[in-house]
């Protein structure tokens, strides 16, 4: 199910840069910051959402200030509202079947791919990481039947450069021990 707003990511590889940036950003239009943080490499990521004309302007504003230092930037309209309720966090799912991971060698792939993915199949995101604490990768989680899980990771997989993806799996009928370490 979409949320009927777009969500803007930015990417710098200096913290200072993109302090600037999201301050830019904000004061372009009319967007909600949902991620501002350093993260390892000395790097910075932004998330914000919006209508998509005001995340457009924002983002502009926001590649503009960054200059030199972007290292990735995505505009995703109509985004799923799972990968909003899921950023940064854990949403427990009712029942675990089978369980999908993909890891990206960068943290914002990780924001695409998971749209994808909820976008491909019914399934559940139980968590979007946005690479705080984990050395700047970006991974997301998913649980659903078997089929709607193996399609969601291919459909996630075919957003990315295949050198961006670290790790894809599908765990079909997931131990109970592991819905537990998840949630």
């Amino acid at each position: 199910m979409q949320a009927d707003i777009a969500i803007g990511l930015l990417e710098t590889s200096s913290i200072a840069k993109g302090i600037e940036s999201l301050d830019a950003m904000c004061k372009a239009a009319g967007i909600k910051p949902e991620i501002h943080q350093p993260i390892s490499k000395g790097k910075y990521i932004i998330v914000v959402s919006g209508p998509v004309g005001e995340v457009e302007s924002s983002m502009a504003a926001g590649v503009e200030t960054a200059g030199k230092t972007v290292e990735a930037n995505h505009l995703i309209r109509n985004v799923h509202k799972g990968v909003l309720s899921a950023l940064n966090k854990r949403v427990k799912a009712e029942k675990m079947e089978a369980v999908g991971i993909m890891e990206t060698r960068e943290a914002l792939p990780a924001v695409f791919a998971a749209d994808a993915a909820a976008k491909a199949a019914f399934v559940h995101l139980v968590e979007v990481n946005t690479g705080k604490g984990i050395g700047g990768k970006g991974y997301f989680v998913i649980s659903g039947e078997v089929g709607a899980v193996r399609s969601a990771i291919n459909a996630a997989a075919k957003t990315l450069d295949e050198q961006m993806i670290v790790s894809k799996i599908v765990i079909p009928s997931a131990h109970k021990h592991l819905s537990e370490a998840i949630f």
